[in-house]
């Protein structure tokens, strides 16, 4: 297995659409590391799942919708994260240049550069469960790098919890953590993450869920996002423009191999989604559908 520093290393990215997966791992697959494809796994299960992967030492985890720009960028982060004895690099989920307004010690998945064989050390699945943020907050806040808070966070934010922010709190109050810097692109909606050395690491464009979905259904979950493909193809074929790369062709065996697997991914989903329903709405109910932070 190819090593970088002595450290295994391997892509991770939670998918659903195998077309945008692959348009995704076109742009790292070359630099010859295993790309592992995660389906049918929740929020903060597919963490666990690398965890579990003793043969990674390094996850670079990257979302379906996350393109990356520049390969050399992403080494200077794997470099930063390795000499600084880091746990986790990442976009911060709130204060940065994200439709997100979270608390900022937590980093958004989209895009991470794990220390697995770091991590480890420390982690058990009790541990993150019985985490007191609370006992840590004061001294995360004191420390984290204030450059990053440009827009809208909060420490105690509660609104946006979602199921990965008890690893990422856990993490962070346990190990360091690198924030990224963060801009927005010209379409009004991805995010640009930036390197350390501020070249453009790569791209995420948000609203994946809605790449292959009708106008006419996506609109009946959120109206004013529709259908979102020419926006993220039109930043696929940037970043390849970019990478001075050329987006191959779609033959017709692979739109088949796409279309059955979305509906391999729905038949699973919708079961999976269902059965939670019981469980959330006895949350609902009895208020506590969101931990205290």
């Amino acid at each position: 297995m190819k090593t970088y520093r002595g450290y295994k290393i391997k892509f991770y990215a939670r998918s659903f659409d195998l077309r945008l997966y692959e348009l995704s791992r076109s742009f790292y697959e070359e630099l010859g590391y295993p790309c592992v494809r995660l389906t049918d796994q929740t929020a903060d299960g597919y963490f666990y799942t690398m965890l579990r992967d003793t043969d990674c030492d390094i996850a670079i985890n990257v979302d379906e919708d996350c393109f990356l720009a520049d390969a050399d960028a992403l080494r200077t982060v794997v470099d930063a994260v390795i000499d600084g004895g880091l746990a986790n690099a990442g976009c911060p989920d709130g204060g940065g240049n994200c439709p997100r307004h979270g608390n900022p010690v937590v980093t958004n998945p989209f895009f991470n550069v794990f220390n697995l064989k770091l991590i480890r050390e420390k982690f058990s699945a009790d541990a993150v469960r019985t985490y007191d943020y609370g006992a840590d907050k004061a001294r995360l806040m004191a420390e984290y790098p204030k450059e990053r808070l440009e827009t809208d966070y909060s420490f105690d934010n509660t609104k946006y919890v979602e199921p990965y922010y008890r690893f990422f709190l856990w993490l962070a109050g346990n190990f360091r953590t690198l924030y990224l810097a963060s801009g927005f692109h010209t379409d009004g909606i991805t995010t640009q993450l930036y390197a350390p050395d501020g070249r453009l690491l790569c791209a995420h464009s948000w609203f994946a869920r809605f790449y292959s979905t009708p106008t006419w259904i996506a609109r009946s979950f959120q109206r004013a996002v529709g259908i979102q493909q020419d926006r993220i193809n039109a930043l696929i074929d940037e970043v390849y423009a970019m990478r001075g790369m050329k987006r191959r062709p779609e033959t017709a065996l692979a739109t088949m191999r796409y279309t059955l697997d979305k509906m391999v991914r729905w038949s699973i989903k919708v079961p999976q989604r269902v059965a939670h329903w019981p469980q959330k709405l006895k949350k609902r109910l009895s208020g506590k559908d969101r931990w205290s932070l």
